[in-house]
């Protein structure tokens, strides 16, 4: 069958979108790695899919699919472009708009200067609840990664984040680290590693590696979840942009008991057809 789709970026994290409302494309594991596929299919870090939602008061049902086929929680990125994506398809008007997770129910806004404000909810501290396998909530952890000790930060922020700060995020072993402590026995559904450089008290530089993805240009539930980590250690303040390899976030969090913003910008690249 051939199914329309829109590709979209979030900061250069690129996705493509499909509307499972008005086609009913059947998405096996298969098809999402090959749509993924920058070689031999359209290309993209993530595939959002655009559905209906199970509860009557919800806007719409949200899911996302990692290049290598497996689905996961959230994205932030992703869901600055599923609400522009929405309202450009005309499936809705609104400019606040209610979307339906696996993890519970995020809240959209559209910006008049055509940025996205999400509601990422409050961010999870609880080791269980992330999950990471240690016997008490801390501020930071140590882990052990090829007989050397690292010290992270870990929430989720409805996906599970490792945090590390280190000095400088251009000599930051992403890629080998990376990979390893996405993997790491203690991390169950394995992880996202983010790599944050503290300027200032409202400034952060930042590089990630994604959970069946490897280092994108940008992530927006890591850069929520690096924030939440630098204000629970106190190295942060309560407003602070983060500088991504692919643009600017802005992140608001008042502190435990309170829910977390993101502020930033989607872009449409294209439209198309293809056939699966």
């Amino acid at each position: 069958m051939r199914i329309r789709f829109t590709k979209m970026h979030g900061l250069g994290n690129d996705f493509v979108m499909i509307d499972a409302i008005s086609q009913r494309p059947n998405l096996t594991a298969e098809n999402v790695r090959k749509l993924c596929d920058r070689r031999f299919g359209i290309g993209c870090d993530q595939l959002l899919v655009v559905d209906h939602p199970t509860t009557p008061d919800i806007d719409f049902k949200y899911r996302i699919f990692n290049s290598d086929g497996s689905e996961v929680q959230n994205c932030g990125n992703g869901a600055r472009c599923f609400a522009k994506f929405v309202r450009e398809r005309k499936l809705t008007g609104k400019s606040r708009i209610s979307v339906e997770t696996c993890t519970g129910v995020m809240i959209l806004e559209v910006n008049k200067d055509e940025t996205v404000r999400v509601n990422m909810g409050e961010p999870i501290l609880a080791p269980h609840k992330i999950p990471f396998a240690a016997p008490e909530q801390l501020t930071s952890y140590p882990i052990i990664v090829d007989d050397q000790q690292y010290e992270i930060g870990s929430v989720s922020m409805g996906n599970p984040h490792a945090v590390l700060f280190i000095d400088d995020t251009e000599t930051a072993p992403v890629q080998t680290l990376g990979a390893k402590l996405e993997c790491h026995p203690d991390f169950p559904e394995k992880v996202n590693v983010s790599f944050a450089q503290v300027m200032s008290r409202t400034e952060v530089k930042y590089r990630v590696f994604e959970r069946g993805v490897g280092e994108t240009l940008a992530c927006g539930t890591g850069a929520c979840a690096a924030v939440a980590c630098g204000i629970v250690q106190g190295k942060l303040d309560n407003n602070v942009t983060v500088h991504l390899r692919g643009g600017d976030l802005k992140i608001q969090w008042q502190g435990v008991g309170h829910p977390l913003y993101m502020t930033g910008p989607a872009v449409t690249v294209y439209h198309g057809q293809v056939r699966i």
